[in-house]
């Protein structure tokens, strides 16, 4: 192996090493580590800008400002309040709804701002009801990845493959992905109740404190609320048919934030901007010059070779492998760096002669996104949750979330390897 592809990986495998270790925060690292691919001179500045996938970046960017403006109006806090006062205060039933409602918002907003949004409101009914917020917060936790799961903006993993695979647009997303997506949550949900339904009980005086709230009082600004409605519908119908219109997702998503912002005025837009989760962006970009070294090197070609010589090239097997690699590595693994290495590894195979690389595609993106759930580290969302959780009070464990996430992300990988068996070989 040539002395530059030693260096990469080097390079790489310490990066994600101190990832993986939380003592300094990701974003500092991966941008260290893309630093040394470029100043060792594994690859230069502009093979390295080449490699940073823009279109995922303006996806992100622009469906953050676009749910962080539509935030303010208070439609989140509605939305929880009108489901829990439907379930009529009873804890499992509002559970369930709460559940629900992330795994919806997390297909259409993504995952990471669905459960920003979520958390604060369950803190509030819980308080009300007088109940642990602990199994609220778990179920959400793995809806809010199973939900992420069914669309290209969901989760972003999705986000970065549909970005590397044109033909992969927001309808094949929903159409391959979406179906087992609600199988899964049907599933899911059915466990939820038989796990919790006797361990969450409130009072009567409880249930009417939360029956009392007026949900109507909370929508701020009804004028800036029809605005964003206006453009999230007009963005989503410009996922749908972005490949009509000749369109990247990024251009769409960054389109409908700018056209909120010139409708909510100049004073918003420094606010605005600052509620975008830059440390995230730069994450992506430094993950993206990390791996660049890795491309330019030749490893992810050579573990290309090594994983078709592997499975002989059999369909069944390829697909199985990359599944299940997936959901194991993303329970123990950030998710976002594992996809990183692993579509360029998949276009390998597809150089190398492989048929049609859309079962693997498939499988990445089921195995990264529901491998999420295995473990509290398998996703961005899920750090979110368990970092909320401690401020208030209520300390989410690595074991305990093990003990509750992992057997559930087992059970999906089931599923999913059924599902992918069964439609695609």
């Amino acid at each position: 192996m040539e002395q530059q592809a030693i260096w990469a990986i080097v390079i790489f495998l310490a990066t994600y090493a101190m990832i993986i270790t939380e003592k300094i925060h990701r974003t500092i690292v991966a941008m260290i580590g893309a630093a040394l691919m470029v100043g060792v001179g594994i690859v230069d500045q502009e093979i390295a800008i080449h490699h940073i996938d823009f279109n995922t970046l303006g996806l992100l960017v622009g469906m953050m400002i676009i749910v962080g403006i539509t935030a303010e109006t208070g439609l989140f806090n509605y939305i929880a309040i009108a489901a829990a006062k439907k379930a009529k205060g009873v804890p499992i039933r509002i559970l369930v709804a709460l559940a629900l409602i992330t795994a919806v918002g997390s297909a259409f907003l993504d995952n990471v701002t669905t459960v920003l949004l979520m958390v604060p409101v369950t803190f509030s009914i819980t308080r009300e009801l007088k109940v642990s917020p602990l199994p609220f917060l778990l179920t959400q936790i793995v809806a809010s990845n199973v939900g992420g799961t069914a669309t290209l903006i969901g989760d972003p993993p999705n986000i970065m493959i549909g970005s590397a695979v044109k033909e992969l647009t927001f309808n094949a997303f929903l159409a391959n992905l979406a179906p087992i997506v609600v199988v899964i949550m049907a599933v899911y949900v059915g466990i939820f109740i038989l796990m919790f339904r006797k361990k969450l009980r409130t009072t009567d005086e409880a249930v009417r404190s939360l029956m009392a709230i007026n949900e109507k009082e909370l929508i701020t600004d009804r004028k800036l609320l029809i605005q964003s409605l206006v453009v999230l519908g007009l963005v989503i119908l410009g996922f749908f048919t972005h490949q009509m219109l000749h369109m990247e997702s990024a251009t769409v998503a960054l389109a409908g934030a700018f056209l909120l912002l010139l409708l909510t005025g100049e004073h918003s837009m420094e606010r605005s901007l600052s509620k975008v989760e830059w440390t995230t962006i730069f994450f992506f970009v430094g993950l993206f010059v990390l791996v660049s070294g890795l491309v330019e090197t030749g490893v992810i070609a050579d573990l290309a070779t090594k994983a078709i010589d592997w499975t002989g090239g059999d369909p069944v097997a390829t697909s199985m492998l990359i599944l299940w690699l997936s959901a194991i590595a993303s329970s123990f693994l950030d998710n976002i760096p594992f996809v990183a290495t692993m579509i360029p590894m998949i276009q390998e195979i597809g150089a190398l002669g492989y048929g049609d690389l859309e079962p693997l595609w498939w499988s990445l993106a089921l195995g990264a996104c529901l491998g999420g759930n295995g473990a509290l580290i398998g996703a961005s969302a899920n750090l979110i949750v368990a970092g909320l959780a401690g401020k208030e009070g209520h300390p989410i464990s690595f074991m305990r979330f093990l003990k509750f996430g992992f057997p559930l992300m087992i059970l999906s990988i089931v599923i999913s390897s059924v599902y992918i068996y069964l439609r695609y070989l």
